[in-house]
């Protein structure tokens, strides 16, 4: 048997964050089955919404141009709508991320005069210059849309009698961002979504509900399509693209909504007909197939960056023992060396990049410094291995990812192990 703790050594992690790091993990064998039972659910899902769509090697085949009548792309839709149950999917390499598909969701099915409204407080960083929040060109705002929100509660929860309140007339759409982004607060299960959805629509009933299902694909064995959502949005270089997908985003939903949004990414009278898939397809279908166990890892990763840092005193969201709905972990380290630290640590860890020091800088889109740390083969791939945060109180960062479990504990054993180095805690 090959000696691992000199192998961990040689990697640079000492005896004593590896034996730490092993009481932390011996507690968690019942936690790992049980998100193991979901994996091989959402693996026979997949498998079998490929099968239905007769899923083949032409499939794979290179489009370019126009695309007119590209087989894989077309079947890649029929798939991914077969997974969400929904009517229609668009699956493109031209959604360039999550934001973008976003942005392209709300922009296809939102007119002058309408308003957006939130009800779980504010969006993502990069979603505050779509909308307006943060003036932008090309914002929402611009052409008219209007913007509301509520706040959640201070335990978390979602406010309905304030709900009630913001849903108006021009209220047409509902976004729900089911992840915590870079916040302190709860991520939302699938059932929390759902009744919030069915509260909305009990009150609104023709209004539409979209959720941001960015790093939530297959952390359970239903999905917010499952339970009333009228699009679900994600990024292909989150969950769904099992760490294969170069790029690109999904939009899944209402055949309508998700009509529009191809006349809003190519063009009115062209809508999804056109667009071609350029060589990717394999690596988006391959992915898919991989993702629910990728997924797994990566859940199975942020489980015990949980009992790490819990035992070390730092607030944990959510705790070692919480039940999870998308593949975050976020740490309070209380200041900004922490934050530095523990970046630095993950990309050590990384097969790509190793040798690489990340600093905070500032990154389009976002309203304060941010250091991320992502040596990975996909740039911004935070389905691999990753960890972000932005330099702000209260210095909270954000770890997510790894397409195995052995290189999520490897990247977490790191960070600690550069946490230490730095004196910020002993062990």
């Amino acid at each position: 048997m090959p000696d691992m703790t000199k192998l961990y050594e040689d990697m640079g992690i000492r005896r004593a964050v590896l034996a730490f790091g092993r009481e932390a993990e011996a507690g968690l064998k019942e936690r790992f089955d049980e998100i193991d039972r979901t994996a091989e659910y959402n693996q026979l899902k997949v498998i079998h919404a490929m099968q239905e769509n007769r899923v083949c090697e032409a499939c794979f085949n290179y489009a370019s141009g126009y695309g007119y009548s590209d087989q894989g792309r077309d079947t890649l839709e029929g798939v991914y709508a077969s997974v969400f149950h929904t009517d229609s999917a668009l699956v493109r390499p031209q959604i360039t991320c999550g934001t973008h598909a976003l942005s392209l969701a709300l922009g296809a099915n939102l007119r002058p005069g309408d308003e957006l409204l939130s009800p779980v407080g504010k969006p993502y960083d990069t979603l505050e210059e779509v909308i307006g929040i943060r003036p932008s060109n090309g914002s929402l705002a611009e052409y008219g849309i209007t913007y509301r929100q509520v706040d959640l509660k201070e335990d978390g929860t979602f406010d309905y009698d304030r709900i009630e309140e913001a849903l108006q007339e021009r209220t047409k759409i509902v976004t729900i961002q089911r992840s915590k982004g870079y916040q302190t607060r709860p991520s939302f299960s699938v059932g929390q979504i759902g009744e919030l959805i069915a509260f909305v629509k009990k009150r609104k009933p023709g209004v539409i509900c979209m959720v941001d299902n960015c790093y939530g694909e297959f952390v359970e064995t239903v999905e917010p399509s499952d339970v009333g959502a009228d699009m679900v949005v994600g990024s292909l270089i989150k969950n769904p693209g099992g760490g294969l997908a170069p790029i690109g985003g999904y939009i899944a939903g209402r055949k309508d909504l998700i009509d529009a949004c191809g006349y809003r990414l190519t063009s009115p009278g062209l809508g999804k007909e056109v667009g071609a898939s350029l060589g990717v397809m394999q690596s988006f279908y391959q992915g898919l197939f991989l993702a629910p166990t990728v997924a797994a890892s990566a859940l199975k990763g942020a489980i015990f960056a949980a009992g790490i840092y819990e035992k070390l005193g730092f607030g944990v969201i959510p705790d070692s023992k919480e039940s999870r709905h998308d593949i975050i972990q976020a740490v309070q380290l209380g200041t900004p060396e922490g934050v530095v630290a523990f970046c630095k640590g993950i990309q050590a860890a990384a097969p790509v990049d190793s040798y690489v020091s990340p600093e905070p800088w500032a990154m389009p889109g976002y309203d304060s410094d941010v250091i991320m740390a992502a040596g990975a083969f996909v740039q911004g791939s935070s389905i691999e291995l990753s960890a972000d945060g932005p330099i702000k109180p209260p210095y909270a960062v954000y770890f997510q990812g790894g397409l195995t479990w052995p290189h999520a504990r490897l990247g977490i054993l790191m960070s600690l192990e550069y946490i230490v180095r730095e004196g910020i805690v002993k062990i």
